[in-house]
């Protein structure tokens, strides 16, 4: 059996002109800022006339920890928004934008797949509306500023050894994680260590996706900690003067972006931090501006439950005010099957034994989520390959944890597939059953927050970190910040920090390397094992085979 790519489906989209998807959410025209036919970004004045309107029912898909299966978290996302939508409920899906360093390694795109996507795909997995460039361009102004004041004269008496602002590019990179600036001689500024981030990972990219407007956005820009003093005070962008300008450049990535499924229903697409290394959201600007313009919003939290969802929970809901009522939890046959111990080259037959091993990992999440306050349907994304019998074994161990399992068929058969899964969770989310709460108190001091996560989410024994890094939350807390919540950063693949160790594994112990204050953002972020901020190519990438063919269309996006 074969089926046409994911980008031989989009190219066939019956598109509708943007301003017919706005007027589904009865955003004017003039309020649309058009990037050509099918993407617009929504004018801020609008965004400020919608805040006293009541909200809608917030819906979070999250997954499994990811394996080279993969579980489609954003395909589930998008099929569920065109389900809801297909059985009469007024739906919106908010999604993050993909950036150009997996796209171009290899995790690809980021827009959905099969009959259950986000157009226009290729624009969305490139340049899109150019909001990371601004990104990108905003942060090293201010990497710019700060070397520039340090070689006239320094008045601010930074250490230059204690710069802690570093460059970032919107790709993977191994070459610039560490680096030395200006060599050359004394016109080219003092020589320091410094190095890159990938784009997603910027303390720049946090705050945009966790700014109420463009007032909070600046103050927020200004409240950054880019270097200190030899007495170790804390320098500010703000000392910079680098938050207007900044905020300028940001002015219009601000503005979430409408674009639409392959179904013509509403799509935000605004912002894209790493799950991983940053906090896994969309921006609070789109979802709630969505939630005050539908009466459901569908949106997703980054890699598995236990780094997206986590944080969509303890960070994004507490920053923004907002809550689930429902929570869908990803899952495939063919992903319990890698977490039972099959190879990838072997999950084809038929293995029930194997499903049944691998799904304690799903039954963590489970856990999990409930210990929020949430109630959690799982949504089994359905491959062809997939057999009853397998899909069964799913099905039974969910029932004996409380929960249900649905199988949703949107990948193949779009609204049509995950009726059955939308009318479930509309039904959940009517009934009001969420109780919803973090897990921990904003006075919680640090650390205990940390090994909150560690213990209760991850399942560690312990949090190992040395004496230093105590002493370092102490400061921060002492400086007033012991109110922010927890940024992990740790690998996808796993509850522990071992990337290999699949499952549900217990006694295993946190290592914190290192914590960085993200002080603009307004977290803390504790980084775990060996997670890079700057990602490198795997040794054949996504970009060799990505070219334009003879017709002039775009070959080898997925």
């Amino acid at each position: 059996m074969s089926f046409k790519t994911d980008i031989e489906i989009a190219r066939e989209a019956n598109k509708q002109p943007i301003q017919d998807i706005g007027a589904k959410l009865d955003i004017p025209s003039e309020h649309l800022l058009p990037f050509g036919h099918d993407k617009a970004k929504v004018s801020a004045d609008f965004i400020a006339e919608q805040r006293g309107k009541p909200d809608g029912k917030l819906i979070l898909v999250t997954a499994i920890n990811p394996t080279p299966a993969g579980e489609g978290k954003t395909t589930t996302t998008v099929g569920l928004g065109d389900g809801l939508n297909a059985i009469g409920k007024k739906t919106a899906i908010c999604i993050r934008e993909a950036s150009l360093g997996p796209c171009f390694g290899m995790k690809g795109g980021a827009a959905g797949g099969g009959m259950a996507q986000v157009v226009p795909m290729e624009d969305m997995n490139l340049h899109f509306t150019g909001d990371f460039h601004a990104i990108t361009s905003a942060h090293n102004l201010l990497s710019a500023m700060i070397d520039n004041h340090i070689y006239w004269g320094n008045e601010l008496e930074i250490d230059h050894r204690r710069v802690t602002w570093r460059r970032v590019m919107d790709m993977n990179d191994r070459a610039l994680r560490d680096t030395v600036t200006s060599l050359g001689g004394v016109a080219n500024g003092i020589p320091r260590q410094t190095g890159f981030d990938i784009t997603v990972a910027s303390e720049v990219m946090a705050i945009l996706c966790l700014s109420n407007d463009l007032e909070d956005l600046q103050k927020r820009l200004g409240d950054i900690i880019v270097a200190y003093r030899r007495d170790l005070t804390p320098i500010y962008c703000r000392d910079i003067k680098a938050d207007g300008a900044m905020t300028v450049l940001l002015q219009q990535a601000m503005q979430p972006n409408l674009v639409q499924t392959l179904e013509n229903n509403p799509a935000f697409v605004h912002g894209g931090p790493f799950a991983n290394i940053a906090h896994g959201c969309n921006s609070v600007v789109a979802t709630t501006t969505a939630l005050k313009l539908a009466d459901y919003v569908v949106t997703e939290a980054g890699f598995g439950a236990d780094l997206g969802a986590e944080k969509f929970l303890n960070i994004k809901c507490r920053k923004a005010g907002i809550s689930p009522s429902a929570v869908v939890l990803v899952a495939t046959v063919r992903a319990m099957k890698m977490n039972g111990g099959v190879e990838k080259k072997d999950l084809g037959p038929e293995n029930v034994s194997a499903v049944q091993a691998g799904c304690p990992n799903l039954g963590r999440h489970i856990e999990n989520l409930k210990s929020f306050g949430v109630p959690v349907v799982v949504a089994i994304n359905h491959f062809v390959t997939d057999t009853d019998a397998e899909v069964a074994a799913i099905q039974d161990y969910v029932a004996e944890q409380g929960a249900e399992a649905i199988v949703s068929k949107h990948w193949e058969h779009g609204s049509e597939g995950s009726k059955a899964l939308a009318t479930k969770v509309a039904e959940i989310a009517d009934a009001d059953m969420a109780s919803f709460a973090p897990i921990y108190p904003d006075e919680m001091p640090l650390m205990e927050k940390i090994s909150t996560i560690a213990t209760r989410i991850y399942r560690a024994d312990e949090v190992i970190a040395d004496k230093k890094i105590r002493n370092q939350l102490k400061q921060w807390e002492e400086q007033g910040y012991g109110n922010l919540p927890i940024c992990m950063a740790k690998t996808q693949y796993s509850f522990s920090t071992d990337p290999n160790l699949r499952g549900a594994p217990n006694n295993h112990s946190v290592p914190i390397r290192e914590v960085r204050l993200a002080a603009g953002a307004g977290f803390i972020v504790a980084i775990c094992g060996e997670i890079m901020t700057m990602p490198g190519l795997p040794r054949v990438p996504s970009a060799e085979a990505i070219c334009i063919n003879d017709d002039g269309q775009i070959d080898g996006l997925f």
